[in-house]
């Protein structure tokens, strides 16, 4: 009995099921995040003298769902702790573990496929493996190292994150350099991910325990371990944008397969932190009645903008005037289409092999599956995987225009 079919579906549903998860825990995560930084941002000093002589330096009155809200946040520590304190930290952990698990099945279970790109660098699927788990580990090792050597002083924020942007510009580069686009991509969202999972894991969440800690104990409590956990949620704020476009950058082919994809990654992640930034300074400007810090958010468009038309296709070199009008049709493209097909995509999608349960070996399947071929070969090149089989941005072209004249009157 051949097993082959089967393990490719369950390896269809750990797909699916793992997804569904991680984007489930992940909405969980980062909307908790942003809640707690637009609070952070927007609590304003308290009218009542009973709360301010509580220690409360902070307060915000909120309506949502038919009910009424009062949070306060206090300076230190309050009179005394509840018995019950509830810690947001489990919407961290599961992303990073259902992610780890999700890329564990698609990419190192597959890295032959998924990571490699011969062309761009020729390795073996070990070698890939080891090397993206060295990227995931080697970028919070370097990125936790800036932080605690950096981050003194006056200026030391603005330090820290000009380091820490150099190095993911430089871990965006080699990552491009070393696997497939698509892979590219997806592995620099995942370490920037490891280490905003990571800063909850060995610093946020300690530091709270200690502080907790202390505070039962009628001792007093240090205030750097608010200082470190402020710093590491401010930078998870930062990286969240940055990191989700790194994870839904696998539909978009035109981006990860670009010649100088690791700069497309790059510029698109830093107008992903511009936006939060005008995000993040415009709460604290609703609170202030100050104007909005339109400037932010205007040079993160003007960004994505300037990469939109630097990535928009070229258009077709003009025949010469007095060439002879050649008049196409979908009948006498179709030969051509055939061919690049039998020699691009029946080594994946033949009678023996259906990859996603498509065959392309026969005329009949191709016109079948005209609509996916179009699709994912011509708008979003993301077949051939890795382009493994070399096809041509002009036989690409040539599928585009066969699947357009698909339909129409024929001369």
């Amino acid at each position: 009995m051949d097993l082959s079919p089967l393990v490719t579906y369950a390896l269809d549903w750990a797909n699916l099921l793992l997804r569904w998860a991680h984007v489930i825990t992940a909405i969980a995560w980062v909307g908790s995040s942003f809640y707690f930084v637009w609070l952070d941002n927007t609590l304003t000093k308290p009218l009542d003298p009973a709360l301010r002589d509580k220690g409360v330096g902070g307060e915000l009155w909120a309506v949502h769902g038919g009910g009424f809200y009062n949070p306060q946040k206090y300076l230190g520590a309050p009179p005394k702790l509840p018995d019950h304190l509830h810690w947001f930290y489990w919407e961290s952990y599961s992303t990073w573990l259902t992610g780890f698990a999700l890329f564990t099945v698609l990419y190192l279970f597959n890295a032959g496929t998924f990571l490699i790109d011969q062309s761009v660098h020729a390795w073996t699927p070990v070698a890939a493996i080891h090397t993206a788990l060295g990227f995931l580990l080697g970028f919070w090792l370097i990125y936790d190292l800036i932080c605690r050597t950096l981050g003194r002083g006056p200026n030391g924020d603005k330090v820290v994150g000009a380091a820490v942007f150099v190095v993911v510009v430089f871990a965006s580069w080699l990552a491009c350099q070393l696997f497939a686009g698509r892979a590219a991509f997806l592995l620099v969202g995942a370490m920037m991910a490891t280490s905003m999972s990571a800063n909850v894991f060995f610093w946020i969440i300690p530091g709270q325990r200690k502080v907790v800690a202390a505070m039962r104990a009628g001792q007093p409590v240090d205030p750097v371990h608010g200082q470190r956990g402020k710093q590491r949620s401010v930078h998870n704020t930062y990286f969240t944008l940055p990191v989700l476009f790194a994870m839904l950058s696998n539909h978009y082919g035109w981006a990860y397969s670009h010649a100088h994809n690791w700069l497309v990654l790059v510029l698109i992640m830093l107008a992903g932190a511009l936006i939060r930034q005008f995000f993040v300074a415009r709460h604290k400007t609703e609170v202030a009645g100050t104007r909005a810090p339109w400037g932010w958010a205007l040079a993160g468009v003007a960004l994505l903008l300037g990469v939109a038309i630097w990535l928009a296709p070229k258009p077709a070199a003009r025949t010469s005037a007095t060439a002879a009008p050649v008049i196409e049709t979908a009948a006498s493209l179709r030969p051509r289409v055939e061919a690049i097909i039998t020699q691009r995509c029946t080594l994946c999608h033949n009678a023996n092999l259906a990859n996603k349960g498509v065959a392309l070996h026969t005329p009949e399947l191709i016109t079948q599956h005209a609509q996916a071929i179009y699709q994912q070969a011509v708008v979003l090149k993301n077949m051939p995987m890795n382009n493994a089989t070399q096809i041509t941005d002009e036989e690409r072209e040539l599928i585009g225009r066969w699947f357009k004249l698909q339909g129409q009157p024929q001369p």
